[in-house]
């Protein structure tokens, strides 16, 4: 099993045209995922055996206005989806600002092997602009966390954030890099003049630079049943809450708020007594199609919604 994720800023006038047939050809090879279309481009993340999954990559290129669309791939020891979708957009990645076109404008790309270098300038202030639950898992020693929920309060933040204009130098990171590309032109909307982010992400950085080189700490959420991702894109640690699915480790695990399929510290007791009965039903059921060797898709909950590739 492969994943592949893959965003590309361009004009797509007809983007609700694509949607039927995308979604056929994924059907037909039995590829799963998420693949957002709108009027400023395509984002995606998708999943399944290899073959049909470049497949599909193959046939989305043969668009010329996606001739040259690159993707991220890892390997995942499960199937990293369970359904497959083709939704029509606003934007393929939401920052609720119509005036920023990434087209147009954005900061400088960092390729992941100069990263360390730009973190080591005295002139730089580093910020992650993802969202909480991701940040809590792992970031870069020194990034500011905006502490958002979602990527749409990350304007508000920038506009009321004075110590982002002590230094000369702002740079950017996010997962796959496609949030950056939104959050570096807003910058310069905004009349930052010197602002970067880390091409390709930390996935990209994770996949690239070696481990004894690396100022990555933690590990870093994805958006599929893999959870997060370590050097080398290895699987981590983590574990979804089929309740409310953030991320839950080992001391997560061991809190008395813990149960497993029905909740964890961030979500215990937000339930009604119906709802959790529902939910122990399908985690016991889950766990009679493991037995089974099947796999339980029936109610099955999706890991969080994606705003990044």
């Amino acid at each position: 099993m492969i994943a592949a994720a893959f965003y590309k800023f361009v004009a797509l006038p007809d983007f609700a045209a694509l949607q039927a047939p995308l979604l056929a050809f994924c059907e037909e090879r039995g590829v799963k995922g998420t693949i957002l279309l709108a009027a400023e481009g395509i984002n995606g993340t998708i999943g399944g055996e290899a073959q049909p999954v470049r497949e599909v990559l193959e046939y989305l290129r043969r668009d010329p206005r996606l001739a040259d669309l690159e993707h991220k791939e890892s390997g995942a020891a499960r199937r990293p989806f369970y359904r497959m979708k083709v939704r029509l957009k606003k934007e393929i990645v939401t920052l609720g600002v119509p005036s920023v076109d990434p087209t147009r404008i954005v900061g400088t790309y960092v390729k992941p092997q100069d990263w360390n270098k730009l973190l080591d300038d005295p002139e730089v202030i580093v910020v992650d602009v993802r969202n909480d639950y991701e940040v809590a898992l792992g970031t870069f020693a020194g990034a500011v966390n905006p502490q958002t929920r979602s990527f749409s309060e990350l304007p508000a933040w920038v506009r009321n954030h004075e110590g982002l204009r002590q230094k000369p130098k702002v740079a950017m990171f996010c997962t796959g890099g496609i949030r950056c590309e939104k959050s570096t032109a807003f910058l310069r909307s905004e009349g930052f003049d010197e602002v970067y982010h880390l091409q390709g992400g930390i996935l990209k950085y994770l996949e690239t630079v070696p481990e004894s080189e690396s100022r990555w700490q933690g590990e870093c959420f994805v958006f599929d049943e893999r959870v997060a991702v370590g050097h080398g894109l290895k699987p981590g640690n983590h574990d979804l809450c089929r309740s409310c699915r953030n991320p839950v480790g080992e001391k997560e695990k061991r809190s008395e708020l813990f149960v497993d399929g029905v909740s964890c510290p961030a979500c215990y007791g937000q339930k009604s007594p119906e709802k959790q009965a529902s939910l122990r039903e399908r985690h016991r059921q889950m766990a009679l199609a493991s037995q089974r060797g099947e796999e339980h898709i029936g109610r099955r909950l999706e890991p969080k919604k994606s705003t990044d590739s």
